[in-house]
Order: C-alpha cells, then sequence, then structure tokens
C-alpha cells in the first residue's frame, strides 16, 4: 500500500466539512460523535488558505496507510474527504479499531509538533485527500493564527473525549453490549426507516465489527444471525 503522492488539486473549503458525516467510535453518548470535525468551519477564507499553504496535499487510495505503529510523529493529516481509520495491532497480530475520522478530522496524535513514535496505525477506508501539516507549520500557524489555535484544542479534547469513551467502553460493558450499542450508534446515524424496521445503511463487514468491538469474525457472524 501507497503513502500517498503529493497533488495540487484545489482543498475543500473549510466551511464544508461541517456537513460531513459524524466519525464512528464506541461511546456511550451518541452525541459525541459529531464533536471535533467542524472546527475549521469557524476560520475566515484568508486563515483556511493560510492553513492551506502551510501543509502539503496528499491523495491516498482505498487501502493504503497513512502512517504505521512505531513510525516517527513529524506532523497531523487533516482530513479532507473520504475516511480514515486509526487502530492498535498487538504483537500477535490481533487489531483493535480505534475509530473511523470523517472529512474535518485530523489523524497523527497525539504529538501534534513532531517527536516519539506513533502509538497506532492509520489507514484508508475510503480514497481520500489529506492535507499534512508538520510540526514546524503547526507552531507557525499558532502563533499568527488564535483561531487555528483553538481549533486545535478542541480536536484535540474531541479526541481525549473518543478514547476515553472507548476505554471504559471496553471495561465495562461486555462484547454483547459493545455490539449493541454499535449497532445503536449506527441506526442513529446511518439509519432509515422502512415501515416497521430501521435499516442500516452503512457497509461493515463482520471483521469490521469485530476489530470495533474487541472479538472475532466468527463471533459476530454467530451473534448477528441469533
Amino acid at each position: 500500500t501507497s503513502r500517498g503522492q503529493a497533488v495540487n488539486r484545489p482543498l475543500a473549503r473549510a466551511d464544508t466539512f461541517a456537513a460531513a458525516a459524524p466519525a464512528l467510535f464506541l461511546t456511550e453518548a451518541v452525541e459525541e460523535l459529531s464533536p471535533g470535525g467542524n472546527f475549521l468551519s469557524r476560520l475566515s477564507p484568508e486563515q483556511w488558505d493560510s492553513v492551506r499553504h502551510k501543509g502539503r496535499t496528499t491523495s491516498i487510495e482505498i487501502g493504503g496507510s497513512v502512517f504505521c505503529q512505531g513510525d516517527q510523529h513529524k506532523g497531523i493529516w487533516l482530513v479532507e474527504s473520504g475516511m480514515v481509520r486509526t487502530f492498535y495491532a498487538a504483537p500477535s497480530g490481533r487489531q483493535i479499531t480505534l475509530a473511523y475520522w470523517t472529512a474535518g478530522h485530523f489523524v497523527g496524535g497525539p504529538e501534534i509538533f513532531g517527536g516519539g513514535q506513533h502509538v497506532w496505525s492509520a489507514d484508508v477506508t475510503q480514497d481520500c485527500r489529506l492535507l499534512y501539516l508538520p510540526g514546524s507549520a503547526i507552531r507557525e500557524l499558532i502563533a499568527s493564527e488564535p483561531s487555528f489555535a483553538v481549533w486545535l484544542i478542541e480536536g484535540l479534547v474531541a479526541k481525549g473525549k473518543c478514547y476515553s469513551a472507548l476505554v471504559q467502553m471496553l471495561g465495562t460493558r461486555s462484547v454483547v453490549e459493545r455490539l449493541t450499542q454499535l449497532l445503536v450508534i449506527l441506526a442513529e446515524h446511518h439509519g432509515r426507516r422502512d415501515g416497521n424496521r430501521l435499516v442500516i445503511e452503512r457497509k461493515l463487514t463482520h471483521d469490521q465489527i469485530a476489530t470495533i468491538v474487541g472479538s472475532t469474525r466468527q463471533w459476530v457472524t454467530m451473534t448477528l444471525d441469533k
């Protein structure tokens, strides 16, 4: 899989992020999925131009890698379109999905200024356009654009809540309860009424569901059949 190539396509306007689909991760509070992806919409066009001129646009096709566990932190990637999954891989090879991030969110933290190593990986589950901001550019933007600094802090707060919610779910809910909550989340954000049924209009394989709830594909298949 390729890390992507720099391209010269026009970047998305910041105000388009506000309408993007919410992220997906395990949480008790379904409303916690939306915050974190629309903070750039507060920037003026001039401020957004300042942000994008500090970065580098990269396109990565589905299945490609953004960064890998153990890579050195050098900056962050702002998702302009598509979807990025962050996940942790154990020495055994088993994976746990942390979240699926949509347009407006960023990946690559928490070392936003660079330094240290990534403790999880990120791959692309829908063709993506990303804006890469190196740590040096982030420092300059924080110094010159207070609105960007506020956005970044609020984005970090949203991510902190995400991972806190995930830890709480994994530590206090059974795997059946986690699967139930995932279905509730999907129904809330991707559900369509069809008579007395609610149809979830988002594709997730049993493998993908298993890595979210912390189980196996076989268990997910068996439980959904029941």
